[in-house]
């Protein structure tokens, strides 16, 4: 299938979906942590789609979009990292957090091969 936009791309799909699904989960944190916690895993995951879109809208040259996938590739250490806070803090049961995880996982290996093989 050819890439005509950026939602033929299925990394952006599936970062766009992962970001969604961490706002639903995260909106059960506790108010205390609204401005720190829920902020920060809300922005990182927003943040892999969002670069993702930056980058392909600037794709005439390459290596600025492989630049932002680079970024992306951030985001998403950075959502797995606050995951981790998240499930150590009990603000979501283990089978939500390595959903989640296993997204993120999936999301990541998809950023590298493509920024691996795109010229």
């Amino acid at each position: 299938m050819p890439i005509s936009k950026v939602k033929d791309l299925e990394v952006y799909r599936l970062s766009f979906d992962l970001a969604i699904n961490i706002f639903k989960i995260s909106r059960s944190f506790p108010k205390e942590e609204k401005y720190s916690l829920t902020d920060q895993i809300m922005r990182s995951s927003k943040s892999v789609s969002a670069n993702i879109a930056e980058g392909y809208g600037k794709r005439v040259y390459p290596l600025e979009f492989k630049r932002h996938l680079i970024y992306s590739l951030g985001s998403i250490e950075e959502t797995k990292s606050w995951l981790e806070f998240a499930k150590e803090n009990n603000y979501m049961t283990e089978k939500i957090f390595e959903s989640l995880y296993r997204q993120c996982e999936e999301v990541g290996s998809k950023l590298f091969r493509l920024h691996e093989k795109w010229t």
